[in-house]
């Protein structure tokens, strides 16, 4: 079977196992590969940046020769290909649990309690929760699913669609070392420089097309575009700008401005200006387009992985034909 359609096939039945299941309660491969990496980081640390590469190295080259690994063990067998793709793609990919978690905040909200929405934050995003009333939450929650579509979902299809179960890992590693210390702390300002700027450079495609996605899939694709277009670029993050943007823009709603992590307040720029404040309501409605997203970014992979597997067939189709030419005018 060609890799196009292994992947397809697999990412298929992983997003629909992810659909049904969600994340699992105990043993979930990206939290050993998170206990592995903070082992790592306990062995390497120093205020350097050298140091921070050698840790994201090892981090991620390990787990994605892993997955090389696993994937060159199955590549004689269709089904086992399929099957390790759809329990890689399961492992990765996050929406169910992206959608539980806001619509159980967004229930807090509308049963007017407070303090539950905001003990409960912290499983979504990094901010200081006790210094958000009832609208901020909901801001919060709304911006952090609409990253996360692209960090959770959309970015590992797209580079599953290029690498396979080697794509699919190494995202997902990248992805989490940058959640883990490639933050602006005073121990990770150097040493997770590194994991930083690799996470900005594997998520610019996913993002790119997330934001894409979000317009097509959500009631305003006008608007999507042109707060993306008008607001995108002024957000400190190139990937998490464009997504953001673009999510306000299609579901009417103003997103950004003033916020706190860990103690320190940000001013980060007004998304889709003209839009309203984001009420609890919302939450179900970006929760939804995640969810249109997710799935619409599973069949432009698979597209893709089509594409790429008949360029790369044409090419070697090509090639061969150009050495057997060359080897009757020498004969």
């Amino acid at each position: 079977m060609r890799a196009d359609r292994v992947f397809a096939y697999g990412a298929a039945a992983g997003l629909l196992g992810d659909l049904l299941l969600g994340d699992p309660r105990r043993g979930h491969p990206v939290a050993a590969f998170g206990r592995a990496a903070a082992a790592v980081e306990r062995t390497l640390w120093r205020d350097h940046r050298g140091w921070g590469a050698l840790h994201t190295a090892v981090c991620v080259g390990g787990a994605t020769g892993l997955a090389a690994l696993a994937s060159r063990r199955v590549r004689t067998s269709p089904a086992a290909s399929v099957a390790l793709t759809a329990a890689a793609t399961w492992a990765v990919v996050g929406g169910t649990s992206l959608g539980r978690e806001a619509r159980a905040i967004g229930g807090a909200l509308a049963a007017g309690d407070l303090g539950v929405a905001r003990e409960r934050l912290p499983h979504l995003c990094g901010r200081d929760p006790q210094a958000l009333d009832a609208d901020g939450v909901a801001r919060a929650v709304v911006e952090s699913v609409a990253e996360n579509t692209s960090d959770a979902v959309v970015g590992a299809l797209v580079w599953g669609a290029v690498g396979g179960v080697p794509g699919l890992v190494a995202f997902r590693a990248v992805n989490t070392l940058d959640a883990m210390v490639g933050h602006k702390s005073p121990r990770h300002r150097r040493y997770g420089w590194a994991s930083a700027r690799l996470d900005d450079l594997a998520g610019w495609p996913g993002a790119r097309l997330t934001a894409v996605l979000a317009a097509v899939a959500g009631p305003d694709p006008r608007g999507a575009v042109r707060a993306w277009r008008a607001d995108a670029r002024e957000h400190p993050s190139p990937n998490a700008g464009p997504v953001e943007a673009s999510f306000a823009g299609a579901l009417g709603v103003r997103l950004g401005g003033t916020l706190s992590y860990g103690g320190r307040v940000e001013h980060r720029p007004v998304l889709n200006g003209a839009g309203r404040a984001v009420h609890v309501r919302d939450i179900e409605r970006a929760v939804r387009l995640s969810r249109r997203v997710g799935w619409l970014a599973l069949g432009v992979s698979a597209a893709g992985g089509a594409l790429l597997s008949g360029a790369g067939r044409a090419l070697l189709s090509t090639t061969g034909r150009i050495s057997s030419t060359r080897k009757g005018h020498t004969a």
